[in-house]
């Protein structure tokens, strides 16, 4: 099947598709002798494996470390298991923080329970006076 094909079947976009082949996620493909790219069942199976990957919020290093590891199936689950381990971490991680940024919005925003003027907004004030840091570290492990 050519590319328009394949993203129609794979229900993404043709840019997605070339996307994850720059991104060397998806392998080469053969050409026709129109020099079209030809692909077949494999990539689609592929595509819906690094989609599902992208929609766990997976990083593409952790994508490609995945694809490595089942192309040898030989070597058990141990190392995909790691992989999902480091994932939940990251995961973890960024829920602390999340959590961290609701503590915050919630103080601002009890700062200012009634409808006034603006001049007198306690969130406009909390804001205003809020000692100006260097952002803290986000943490993040897609590139």
């Amino acid at each position: 099947m050519k590319i328009g094909e394949l993203a129609k079947v794979a229900h993404c976009s043709v840019e997605t598709i070339r996307f994850y082949e720059k991104e060397a996620l998806l392998p080469k493909t053969v050409r026709s002798e129109g020099n079209f790219r030809i692909y077949g069942a494999e990539y689609v199976e592929r595509l819906r494996f690094i989609r599902n990957c992208r929609n766990l919020d997976m990083s593409h290093e952790e994508i490609h470390a995945l694809l490595a590891l089942t192309d040898r199936p030989q070597d058990g689950c141990g190392g995909i298991n790691d992989v999902f381990d480091q994932h939940i971490a990251h995961v973890d991680e960024r829920i602390n923080e999340l959590v961290q940024l609701k503590q915050q919005l919630t103080t601002l925003r009890q700062r200012c329970q009634t409808d006034q003027s603006q001049q007198d907004c306690g969130i406009l004030q909390g804001l205003a006076s809020m000692q100006t840091e260097q952002k803290p570290h986000r943490h993040s492990h897609l590139g």
